[in-house]
């Protein structure tokens, strides 16, 4: 059983998760630290950023719109950040690094199924007849 429990924990999945768990954790909080020291700041120049204190009470009730506006300025930010720092970056670097072909430029039809399979099959995957036969 503890053997089991070995093989469990070190096999690869798990450890590139953990691995994926703890890089992501510091990738956030580097995002956080940007937005929070250096974009946020830049927003808050023209007036105030901070709207915590915004309320409004109904029977005794007091609801605190400030913190949720708070929370969805910071989400929108972060999520601007991380889509024109991170996300295009990475996009454009892949997309030159690719060396395969795109596979959905170069298809054909099967002649059997009528599916769409790519241009270098001699079978097709969908009915796995030869694309080459004309019966």
């Amino acid at each position: 059983m503890l053997k089991d429990f070995k093989d469990f924990l070190l096999r690869g999945n798990v450890v590139e998760l953990a691995v994926a768990v703890v890089i992501g954790a510091a990738f956030g909080a580097v995002v956080t630290a940007l937005v929070r020291d250096i974009l946020t700041p830049i927003i808050a120049i023209p007036g105030s950023a901070d709207f915590s204190g915004l309320t409004f009470t109904i029977n005794g009730s007091t609801f605190r719109y400030g913190h949720f506006l708070n929370a969805v300025i910071s989400f929108v930010i972060i999520a601007t950040a991380v889509f024109f720092l991170v996300v295009r970056p990475l996009t454009a670097l892949m997309s030159r690094l690719r060396t395969e072909t795109d596979v959905e430029t170069e298809t054909v039809t099967c002649p059997h199924c009528i599916s769409s399979i790519p241009g270098t099959a001699t079978v097709c995957a969908f009915c796995t007849r030869d694309i080459n036969a004309t019966t």
